[in-house]
């Protein structure tokens, strides 16, 4: 479920081609979300999910609108300054006519052979008069360039003309599709509206299900500090055994020092500078990401990587499934005027009953989680982790390492018949974040 729609940001100019491509991704999106609300609708069996798909259409629709307000924006930035322009190559052209005018003038006046010849004949000597030839023939160019400029301005004009006319006949579809926009959305929130009063109505039978719900949460989160502590305590022992390891043999390298003779001039012998006795946490400095946090899950060098590797990815990862769309959004969602609340600690992502899920990014597999209703899988990505829960079935098993793609497990079907599973990233802090941050755009 959504709580209200997201905020909308301010406006920045795009090109055409870019917003439309936002805007044919808002679509798909919508158009999932359709075909989400269908599928349950054919159920005949009302859910906190109808709802949650309303808002989040409701949520997108308006994205959409504002996306739209953006190229109306776009496009009369564009009228105005095609507008400027044409003004601009107006006075010009004008400017040019002017002047070709007078020199269309002059040469009517100086037309006859007479004038010409009285002309180059009064020169003072033979280089006055060459220098007179070459006058004439100059000014003969420059009337011609003058006429090619003259055409060439008009011809500009005519285009920014036509340019700007095909930007008002944008503009007017683009008025027209938001105007369809408007009436669908005030469409979209009657239609929540109609669906919240009906749920008051069997509002009780919805609190028993988000108690379930509720539980199932609590349970996986469980399972998930369990798992996550146990390779804490693993990652711990195993720096520790490093550690132990590094002493030993530094002291052993001191010891032979110490015992190596002396050189004639008494110089102290240098001893090679011992490993460190702390774990790698907190901030050290490492070339490219200095300053960078690390936890006990990056002690190694293939910990750090994959960590690193995680973070790059951020807003690129692939879906765990192909399709569907967000119909239970990150964190505390309420439906409007009723008690009906549950907390997301991931996102629920619409799919079809028994459809592959797979992993987003390289890692691994460290914990395999029985959940009763359904299955649930814990993937380790450095310091980082992913959930996949809410599965029919599962593909790997713990301690296996998986790549981005791999198959996890499939699509289990929920209270309301549904495919739906749970998708949820945490960060190095073991904290659950929005997950929707992480997944590129569709």
């Amino acid at each position: 479920m959504q709580l209200s729609a997201q905020t909308q940001g301010t406006y920045q100019p795009l090109t055409r081609e870019a917003l439309q491509q936002q805007q044919k991704q808002l679509q798909g999106e919508i158009d999932n979300l359709n075909a989400a609300l269908n599928s349950i609708r054919k159920n005949k069996k009302q859910s906190i999910t109808e709802v949650a798909i309303l808002q989040r259409k409701l949520a997108v629709r308006e994205k959409l609108i504002h996306k739209i307000n953006q190229e109306i924006q776009r496009l009369n930035d564009d009228i105005y300054s095609k507008q400027l322009e044409i003004n601009r190559l107006k006075r010009q052209l004008d400017t040019l006519k002017q002047n070709y005018a007078k020199s269309i003038v002059f040469a009517y006046k100086n037309r006859s052979s007479y004038e010409y010849l009285n002309f180059l004949f009064s020169a003072r000597d033979f280089n006055d008069a060459l220098k007179r030839m070459a006058f004439l023939k100059s000014y003969r160019q420059y009337r011609e360039a003058e006429a090619q400029t003259i055409l060439k301005t008009s011809e500009l004009r005519q285009q920014a003309i036509a340019d700007m006319n095909n930007s008002k006949l944008q503009q007017t579809k683009v008025l027209q599709e938001q105007s369809n926009q408007l009436k669908v959305l005030e469409q979209d929130k009657k239609e929540k509206d109609q669906i919240v009063n009906q749920l008051k109505n069997k509002e009780k039978d919805y609190l028993a299900q988000l108690r379930k719900t509720e539980r199932q949460r609590r349970v996986l989160n469980e399972a998930i500090k369990a798992a996550i502590r146990r390779e804490i305590a693993e990652a711990e022992r195993k720096e520790r055994e490093r550690l132990a390891k590094a002493k030993a043999g530094a002291a052993k390298k001191n010891s032979t020092v110490t015992n190596t003779p002396s050189v004639k001039n008494n110089t102290p012998a240098t001893t090679t500078p011992k490993a460190s006795d702390e774990p790698i946490s907190g901030v050290v400095s490492t070339g490219r990401n200095e300053g960078r946090t690390y936890s006990v899950f990056e002690t190694t060098p293939e910990g750090r990587e994959m960590s690193i590797n995680f973070e790059n990815n951020r807003g690129r990862l692939p879906w765990p499934v192909s399709g569907g769309a967000v119909v239970g959004q990150f964190g505390t969602n309420i439906v409007p005027g009723t008690k009906l609340k549950e907390t997301n600690d991931g996102i629920f992502i619409s799919t079809k009953i028994a459809a592959p899920v797979r992993c987003v990014a390289d890692g691994e597999v460290i914990s395999v989680m029985d959940l009763g209703d359904f299955q649930g899988v814990l993937v380790q990505h450095g310091k980082y982790f992913t959930v996949y829960n809410k599965l029919a079935d599962i593909s790997v098993s713990r301690g296996q390492s998986v790549k981005a793609g791999t198959l996890i497990g499939h699509a289990a079907a929920d209270f309301d018949g549904e495919g739906k599973i749970e998708f949820r990233v945490m960060n190095g802090s073991n904290k659950f974040v929005n997950p929707e941050a992480w997944l590129k755009s569709r």
